[in-house]
């Protein structure tokens, strides 16, 4: 009988529709954290952007600031597009489902017709009674009633399949109309974050074009950025120096071990650092990079800066001692902590809150962001090995 069979399909056709559900929530789950992390992102620079705007200067801040929100705000709208094409593949599946199931149960109901036709035209309009009484024997009465029974048990199965397939093709149908909500919902969410990505961008090359027109100063603010970083390396040059002599002279064996193991764990959080900023983005990055606004014009960082909120407090990435505390013109106060062979250089600091020779802790403070003249807040953050400059985001944790 087509009941079974009817089962047997219906739990096969939901094995292969559930299996790929099962892995699409999976990234479906991922995109919405992206989602969030990206929202978080452009709010974290819009409110970065409000502290730099300034209606009678432009400045670079203000450009590296929109060029965050602009990034985030496209990875924003790439993670929405991909969810929505989940959706069109969910719905995709949700509508096979919904035409099975339509086919079995237009099948279940002619079967049905079919059963309760034929039964009428054997028994010619008889009732049962007179079907059972008809009988020449009593083996043949029992027969029959036997007959009736299976017959009346088959057609009570059919009906009931009957009701469990409308019922599930409603519900099917009921999910299909959920989706195509959600993904109405995300398309209208697509369409606001990309009129907001359309006047972001015209307000960068706006920018743009107003920073162009400062070529002389932007040119003097790179060669300042030159100086303070020769000063800055000169400083950093002597503190080896100054560890390598004391090292050899003064070490005792304790030290020297303790130093290896303070080594040792510090290299163990590469990736995995935590940020000497509660919040901020990567204005610069490591090393030679072409300058954001003058063409042909590349520049160095030995380090990375974090442009932040003013009034942000700067936190020790790991456990070490503070090994010196300067002012340097260009990088205003700088403080500078060993974690055995590693130094981390914190720069740009407004005020310090430690002393050389200070054992801290991960994340213990120790200082606040200076905030210039222009409303920028950003810190210069630096990593060693010896004499060998790092890329700081290699040991910092993804944010």
């Amino acid at each position: 009988m087509r009941g079974s069979s009817f089962f047997f399909s219906l739990i096969v056709a939901a094995s292969l529709f559930v299996s790929p559900q099962v892995f699409a929530q999976k990234t479906k789950g991922q995109l919405e954290k992206e989602k969030k992390e990206n929202l978080r992102k452009i709010a974290e620079a819009e409110r970065i952007l409000n502290e730099t705007a300034d209606e009678k200067k432009v400045t670079l801040g203000q450009l590296r600031a929109l060029n965050q929100q602009i990034n985030a705000r496209e990875s924003l709208i790439r993670s929405i597009g991909s969810e929505v094409r989940i959706l069109d593949n969910e719905i995709s599946d949700l509508g096979s489902v919904v035409a099975s199931l339509q086919d079995d149960l237009k099948q279940l109901k002619k079967e049905y017709a079919d059963q309760i036709y034929a039964s009428y035209k054997a028994n010619k309009g008889n009732s049962k009674l007179m079907f059972l009484f008809s009988a020449n024997n009593f083996n043949q009465l029992l027969q029959r009633l036997k007959y009736l029974e299976q017959y009346t048990e088959a057609r009570r199965l059919q009906a009931e399949q009957i009701q469990v397939v409308t019922k599930e093709l409603d519900d099917q149908r009921s999910k299909v109309e959920a989706k195509r909500n959600e993904q109405q919902t995300l398309l209208n969410q697509q369409l606001r974050e990309s009129r907001k990505l359309a006047r972001s961008k015209q307000k960068q090359s706006n920018l743009v074009a107003q920073l162009t027109k400062k070529e002389r100063q932007l040119r003097k603010e790179i060669d300042d950025r030159r100086k303070a970083n020769t000063r800055l390396n000169t400083l950093i040059a002597k503190i080896i120096e100054d560890e390598v002599k004391k090292a050899a002279s003064t070490a005792s064996t304790a030290e020297i071990a303790s130093a290896a193991e303070l080594t040792k764990l510090f290299e163990s959080k590469k990736n995995s650092l935590t940020w000497p900023v509660g919040s901020g983005f990567i204005s610069s990055k490591f090393g030679k990079q072409q300058h954001p606004v003058l063409k042909r014009i590349t520049i160095i960082n030995d380090g990375i800066d974090i442009q932040t909120e003013k009034g942000s407090k700067v936190k020790a990435v790991f456990d070490g001692e503070v090994t010196r505390i300067a002012a340097i013109q260009g990088k205003n106060n700088v403080v500078v902590i060993r974690h055995g062979d590693y130094i981390t250089i914190y720069a740009r600091l407004k005020t310090v809150n430690v002393k050389a020779g200070q054992r801290v802790r991960e994340n213990d403070i120790i200082g606040e962001v200076y905030t210039n003249r222009d409303g920028k807040s950003e810190l210069e953050f630096q990593v060693y090995k010896g004499v060998n400059k790092l890329n700081p985001e290699n040991w910092l944790a993804l944010k």
